[in-house]
């Protein structure tokens, strides 16, 4: 496959969606999943791809594909691009140091040097998502609801909270919330994520467990359906279902 003369040749970061299956049995539930890739189009027309890390940076072996299987099945994603465009800035550097870290030390189960890291990253760009998360998760993990709460109203205004490349981060923060009865700050963190993905059924799935933990039944019954209408074999809420008409706590 030769280039085109005159033709453009496609240089930066594409995503790819895929749905994979979680979990086994009656637990089991499909979930999607993002993927970024480095892609560069030599001269000759051959498009070559790289998958990104956490860290953007890219990992892994070099597969080459078309530009018609590019443009079929990957999306560009134009912010990705330009910002692997332009080299990190020292402080930049900097705050994904702090963060890799503190993501380190957090993993680790030692969250007060994990709060150290995420805060120093804060210093420097207190509306990075990922030292917020981090900042956040530290504090639940504590039992500090106070200042979970503060970090929780920090995130809820940052659209950059919930799109995919944090999806990882966003699912374990709304967890953590529900988990330590933070269900009022649950609810309205799951209710701003579905003002952005409105068809996402695993969103009504937790809120629907949000709204039981405050014995909101009908509110649990009513985004149990909503998850059921996107997606009818969903699982879990088929179980929550007969779960809450057994307990005479549903219509039906």
């Amino acid at each position: 496959m030769s280039h085109t003369q005159g033709q453009e040749r496609i240089s930066g970061v594409f995503s790819q969606k895929k749905i994979a299956k979680i979990g086994t049995g009656t637990t089991a539930r499909k979930t999607e999943v993002v993927s970024y890739f480095m892609v560069q189009e030599r001269e000759d027309g051959v498009i070559e791809v790289q998958a990104l890390g956490i860290d953007d940076q890219p990992f892994g072996p070099v597969t080459k594909i078309s530009r018609d299987e590019l443009l079929g099945n990957y999306m560009p994603e134009a912010q990705k691009s330009q910002a692997r465009a332009r080299p990190l800035t020292k402080e930049e550097q900097e705050i994904q140091k702090c963060v890799a870290r503190g993501d380190k030390f957090r993993k680790r189960g030692e969250s007060f040097t994990a709060e150290f890291e995420y805060s120093k990253a804060l210093q420097l760009d207190e509306g990075n998502v990922r030292a917020n998360f981090g900042i956040g998760l530290c504090y639940i993990d504590r039992g500090e609801h106070d200042k979970a709460h503060e970090v929780f109203e920090r995130l809820v205004r940052l659209d950059a909270a919930f799109e995919s490349e944090h999806k990882h981060l966003f699912n374990e923060f709304g967890i953590a919330l529900r988990k330590t009865k933070m269900n009022d700050e649950a609810m309205t963190y799951y209710q701003r994520a579905l003002e952005l993905s409105p068809d996402d059924e695993n969103l009504h799935y937790n809120i629907a467990r949000a709204a039981y933990d405050k014995s909101d039944n009908k509110t649990a019954a009513t985004h149990l359906g909503a998850c059921l209408k996107l997606n009818p074999g969903h699982a879990e809420a088929m179980q929550f279902v007969d779960f809450l008409r057994r307990k005479k706590l549903a219509d039906g």
